[in-house]
């Protein structure tokens, strides 16, 4: 598969978008869960205790990395088109939470934060995938020779005819 730029930067804008959209329901998926992790103060205690802003830019930066990388990737996954989103988030999710005992080890035992960093995750997944796909569309395919195809279905007649 072929490296293509434009797809990757659209998938990265997708990524980006799709952060914003986790950081700006976290109030909400707070009271939800009944959990107060927030990821965006996470990251700015990790970048040297800066503070949420600079965390929620690492944030949306972060998306921005998976997005692209996602955008590259998406044809070779399997599953139906609408899933591959929230399904590559929820992947991330589970290959990741484990780490989360080295930074936050009380938060790593909390099962509704587990649930809620899923949700965010799926959350992410879905916003990614569909923005992903309008600003992408379908990968292209590669051409069909004019021997292979015929009206009829079955290729071209000319191949059917023996020669000496």
């Amino acid at each position: 598969m072929a490296f293509d730029r434009s797809r990757t930067l659209r998938g990265a804008v997708a990524g980006s978008a799709a952060a914003a959209v986790w950081l700006a329901q976290q109030p909400l998926d707070k009271r939800v869960f009944r959990c107060d992790h927030d990821d965006a103060h996470l990251l700015g205690r990790l970048a040297g205790d800066v503070g949420p802003g600079v965390g929620a830019v690492l944030h949306v930066q972060n998306g921005a990395l998976f997005g692209g990388l996602y955008a590259s990737l998406v044809a070779s996954l399997p599953g139906p088109a609408a899933l591959r989103g929230p399904l590559s988030g929820l992947a991330e999710h589970l290959a990741t939470w484990p780490a989360i005992a080295f930074v936050e080890p009380a938060l790593a035992r909390s099962p509704r934060a587990f649930l809620q960093s899923a949700w965010r995750r799926v959350l992410f997944g879905f916003v990614l995938g569909e923005l992903e796909r309008r600003l992408n569309g379908p990968p292209e395919l590669p051409p069909v020779s004019d021997e292979a195809v015929a009206s009829n279905g079955h290729g071209s007649a000319a191949h059917l005819v023996a020669t000496r």
